[in-house]
């Protein structure tokens, strides 16, 4: 594991849709999130080392790049999934919109909740301990997605059991 520069560390990170709502539930709001990683990959601004996409929330082991800001990078995702969870919404005329609208001054509807968290991993045990966290989490008794971890589809688990990335997002965290 000493591959990863831990000058800029790579941060467990937690994004839960507004009050818990199964939102991710259909593979189309996964495909979102995988879309906005995808990109934000191929710009060269993050690392991606784990990920999993639950029914109502994400987990990240990711990495921010040299010349980028946590923060910005942290708002054009949860903007840009938003957005484009909202559009589908729109498009497939879907009644769980009215579930977003809120009562705020700078925007009419909100997917995700407002505090993020973000975590700085600065050992290899720890950043041991979320990528197992993150590969277990749809194995819990409360989701049982899968039965073993590298068969949910919308998890980094694969990659790290076979070598098979479907999605062409991860990295592994040896380099």
């Amino acid at each position: 594991m000493s591959t990863i520069n831990f000058d800029y560390h790579p941060q467990f990170f937690t994004a839960t849709i507004l009050e818990w709502k199964p939102l991710l539930s259909e593979d189309s709001y996964k495909d979102i999130i995988i879309e906005s990683l995808l990109f934000l990959k191929n710009e060269k601004s993050i690392i991606v080392y784990a990920y999993v996409i639950m029914p109502n929330h994400i987990h990240l082991i990711w990495q921010i790049q040299d010349g980028y800001k946590q923060d910005k990078i942290q708002m054009r995702f949860l903007k840009f999934t938003a957005q484009k969870m909202k559009f589908r919404l729109i498009d497939t005329n879907d009644k769980r919109l009215d579930k977003f609208l809120v009562d705020a001054k700078d925007r009419e509807y909100q997917f995700w909740e407002r505090n993020s968290l973000s975590i700085d991993l600065w050992s290899p045990n720890v950043f041991m301990q979320k990528l197992d966290y993150i590969h277990d989490n749809p194995l819990q008794d409360k989701w049982r997605l899968t039965e073993f971890a590298e068969d949910y589809k919308y998890s980094s688990a694969k990659f790290y059991y076979t070598g098979i990335d479907d999605f062409g997002l991860v990295t592994h965290y040896d380099g």
